[in-house]
C-alpha cells in the first residue's frame, strides 16, 4: 500500500514537504522553508518524521519554499539519495549558501537585541550554516534529464517533466506496483504558464492515477502576458519621464531574469528612456550567470540571443552592484534609476534599504512582479498600508504601487485546468501549496469543469493512495 503525508504546503503556500511511502521505501518530495505570517518559527521545530528513515529526496525546483530545509534534513540524519535536474542542483547550491548567510546575520542581530534585554537564552542558533549546505552537495545526487527514468528498489520508477516554473523546475511522476496493478502518483511541484518569457513552457503527461497539485493561483486568471508587458513598460517609462525612480522587489530566480530580458528588449528597441539600471542583488547576479549556462532550457528567442554570444540579460545601461558599498552608492542617484533588488516579498535583503530611502517620494514607483505572501512587508504595501515599519522606523507610503501579476511563475486557474486535462485516467486530485480559501474555490472549479474527485490536503494526515 502507498500513502502520502504532507508536512508542509498544506493549506498554506510555503514549506513544501510531502512524504510518500511505497511499501518499505520512503520518498520525500521537497523539503522547503515556511515563510510569512510567523512561518520562520516553524522551520526550527523538529521534523514530524525521522530524517534518517528517508531513502530518497526528490527536489522539484530550487525555490527556498521547496529546498530551504534540506540542510536541516541532512543535519538531522538524512543519508539517502537526492534526485533533481542539473539546473536545480546548481541553483540550489547558490540559493542555500545565500540562505545560510542570511540565517547567520539574522542570528547575530537577534542575539544582540536579546543581550540588551537580558534574554539571550531564548535566541535560536541558525537553522543551518554554510558547512551544513556544503554537506548537502557532498551527498549522493542523481541528476535526471526531463523524461529520463530512474529506477528505485521495489520496481519504483521516478521520471521528471518540465514544470515550466523556473529553470530546471520539474513535476515528479512516480510509478509503482500494487499487486499486479501499475500505478502512478504525480507531484506537480510548482506549475508555470505554458507561455513563458524566457524558458520553455511546461510539459504534459497522459498517465497518472493520483495527482498532488499546487493551487497558488487556483482562484484566479492572470492578465494576458502581453498586457502585463505593456503595463510594466508603461510604469517604467512614466516614472522615468517624471524623473522618478522605479523600485522592483524581485526574486533572484526567474523573475529577475525576466525583468532584465524586458529591459534589454526595451533598450534594443529604443523604448527605454535615459536612465541607470541597477541589479542590486549578489544572489540574482549569480543566478543570472547560471541562466546563461543552460541555454537549452531557455525559450527559442532567448536561446538564440545566447548562442550569438550576447547575453540576453545585459545591456549598456545595466550596472551590477555585488558589494555592500556599491549598493550604498545607489543612494546618490536621486532620479531616473531602475533598482532591481531582493527580496521579492520585501521581507529582507537590499530592497528594504531602497524602500526606506524612496518609498516616501510620490515621484517614485514600486513595481511588484511576484506573489506577496500574507505577513510580508510586500503584502502590506500591496494591500495599501499608509505607513510601514522598516528597520524600526515608520515610513509613509507615497510612492505609486503597481502590481503586475501576469509575470507570475505560477500558472493561473486556466493553466492548471488545461494541464490537468492532459491526464486521461486521473482518479483522485489533492490540492497542496495554496491559501485555504483559494483552495476551496479551486476545488469547486475542478469539480465543476473536470468532474474529478478533489480533496484539500490537511497537514500531517495520512492519505492512502
Amino acid at each position: 500500500m502507498a500513502t502520502v503525508t504532507s508536512y508542509g504546503a498544506a493549506k498554506t503556500v510555503t514549506g513544501s514537504c510531502h512524504l510518500l511511502k511505497i511499501g518499505p521505501i520512503k520518498i520525500l518530495v521537497d523539503c522547503g522553508m515556511f515563510q510569512g505570517d510567523g512561518g520562520g518559527k516553524k522551520n526550527y521545530l523538529p521534523f514530524e518524521f525521522d530524517p534518517s528513515d528517508i531513502d530518497f529526496l526528490i527536489i522539484t525546483h530550487a525555490h527556498l519554499d521547496h529546498i530551504g530545509r534540506v540542510p536541516k534534513l541532512i543535519k538531522e540524519g538524512f543519508e539517502g539519495k537526492i534526485i533533481a535536474t542539473r539546473p536545480t542542483h546548481d541553483i540550489a547550491k547558490i540559493m542555500l549558501l545565500d540562505s545560510a548567510k542570511i540565517l547567520k546575520e539574522e542570528y547575530k542581530t537577534l542575539r544582540k537585541k536579546a543581550r540588551r534585554r537580558g534574554d539571550e537564552a531564548n535566541v535560536y542558533e541558525p537553522l543551518y550554516t554554510e558547512d551544513h549546505v556544503k554537506e548537502v552537495f557532498s551527498k549522493r545526487w542523481h541528476i535526471l534529464e526531463y523524461f529520463q527514468t530512474y529506477k528505485l528498489p521495489k520496481k519504483i520508477k521516478v521520471t521528471l517533466g518540465n514544470a515550466g516554473h523556473i529553470m530546471g523546475s520539474a513535476f515528479a511522476m512516480i510509478d509503482y506496483a500494487e499487486g499486479k496493478t501499475s500505478k502512478r502518483v504525480v507531484f506537480s511541484g510548482d506549475i508555470g504558464s505554458p507561455h513563458r518569457l524566457i524558458i520553455d513552457g511546461l510539459d504534459t503527461s497522459e498517465e497518472g492515477d493520483t495527482l498532488f497539485i499546487e493551487s497558488t493561483y487556483g482562484d484566479r486568471v492572470h492578465k494576458p502576458l502581453k498586457e502585463s508587458i505593456a503595463e510594466f513598460k508603461q510604469s517604467v517609462i512614466e516614472t522615468l519621464q517624471r524623473d522618478g525612480n522605479v523600485l522592483i522587489p524581485s526574486f533572484a530566480l526567474e523573475r529577475t531574469q525576466e525583468v532584465l530580458w524586458l529591459l534589454h528588449e526595451m533598450y534594443e528597441d529604443n523604448e527605454l528612456p535615459q536612465c541607470r539600471v541597477f541589479l542590486d542583488s549578489p544572489l540574482a547576479i549569480k543566478a543570472t550567470k547560471l541562466y546563461t549556462k543552460y541555454p537549452i532550457h531557455l525559450s527559442e528567442e532567448v536561446e538564440y540571443k545566447t548562442s550569438d554570444e550576447e547575453s540576453p540579460f545585459s545591456f549598456p545601461a545595466l550596472e551590477t552592484t555585488p558589494t555592500r558599498d556599491q549598493s550604498l552608492m545607489i543612494n546618490k542617484v536621486k532620479q531616473r534609476a531602475i533598482i532591481i533588488a531582493g527580496s521579492g516579498m520585501c521581507n529582507g535583503g537590499r530592497i528594504m534599504h531602497h524602500l526606506k530611502h524612496r518609498l516616501w517620494n510620490p515621484n517614485n514607483t514600486v513595481v511588484f512582479v511576484g506573489f506577496q505572501v500574507n505577513g510580508t512587508l510586500g503584502r502590506r504595501i500591496v494591500d495599501g498600508d499608509n505607513f510601514v515599519k522598516i528597520y524600526g522606523e515608520d515610513i509613509i507610503v507615497k510612492a505609486q504601487v503597481k502590481t503586475i501579476n501576469g509575470f507570475s511563475a505560477h500558472g493561473d486557474q486556466n493553466d492548471l485546468m488545461e494541464w490537468m486535462r492532459s491526464f486521461k485516467n486521473m482518479k483522485k486530485i489533492y490540492l497542496i501549496h495554496g491559501e485555504a480559501e483559494k483552495m476551496e474555490l479551486f476545488a469547486n472549479a475542478i469539480k465543476t469543469s473536470l468532474k474529478h474527485d478533489v480533496s484539500i490536503v490537511e497537514h500531517g494526515i495520512k492519505i492512502e493512495l
